[in-house]
């Protein structure tokens, strides 16, 4: 069921799009939640879906190797996966440098350890399955369509897209949380989590802690409105 809502912003006309919050290894949420667009897509056939996946797959939740070997697996329609900051530290982990692997674990990277079977006290036995490796590489740092960018955390306001800081992209809080700025476009984001969506002029926030207990959110853009649906 699509809670409606006015819209901020517009997508091209026949196209849908799909985006879905940070999922931070709520795999069961996801599973379900990938079936309430598989149920949409066959209620309400769209001749161009796109679905937007915010990042933040690992880290904090039961099961990060299962979230990222389900995306591998395939979504309802055609998927675009963004990198989250999460993704970044692990991918950063993984070289084995000695800072990167204490920030990551840190963060909450030993949940991914975990789940992944590794040893967290041993970062050089860290080696995924070359597929797993190059899904999370092949991860983008942003999307735009009609009137929105998606993008994992948010954008440095007053700068050019083409000028932002991939770490602004995936890790940017306070200065674009608190700007009213009008930035060309309604960015969707997710990495603040709070307990339920927000939707300004100028953004609309995403992650809804889907791996502490809050459902997993997924936003439905198409032509000149747009709803919100979930995951508990």
């Amino acid at each position: 069921m699509i809670d409606w809502k006015d819209a901020p912003a517009a997508v091209p006309e026949g196209s849908r799009i799909y985006a879905i919050g940070d999922i931070h290894g709520a795999l069961g949420k996801l599973r379900a939640l990938h079936g309430m667009i598989a149920a949409d897509l066959e209620a309400r056939p769209c001749a161009a879906p796109l679905l937007v996946h915010l990042g933040d797959y690992v880290d904090k939740g039961a099961d990060p190797r299962g979230v990222v070997r389900h995306l591998m697996a395939g979504s309802p329609c055609p998927a675009l996966h963004l990198r989250g900051n999460h993704e970044d530290m692990m991918l950063a982990a993984l070289t084995g440098d000695a800072g990167a692997v204490a920030e990551w674990l840190w963060c909450g990277g030993r949940h991914t350890v975990a789940s992944w079977g590794w040893d967290a006290e041993a970062p050089q036995g860290w080696v995924p399955m070359p597929a797993e490796r190059a899904f999370l590489e092949g991860t983008t740092l942003h999307h735009r369509a009609g009137g929105y960018l998606f993008v994992h955390a948010g954008i440095r306001p007053g700068v050019a897209l083409e000028a932002q800081d991939p770490l602004d992209l995936m890790g940017i809080r306070h200065e674009f949380l608190n700007s009213e700025q009008d930035h060309g476009f309604v960015v969707v984001h997710g990495h603040t989590a709070g307990f339920a969506p927000v939707v300004k002029a100028n953004r609309i926030a995403l992650d809804t802690a889907a791996w502490s207990g809050g459902p997993l959110t997924c936003a439905v853009f198409e032509g000149e409105r747009f709803g919100l649906m979930g995951a508990r």
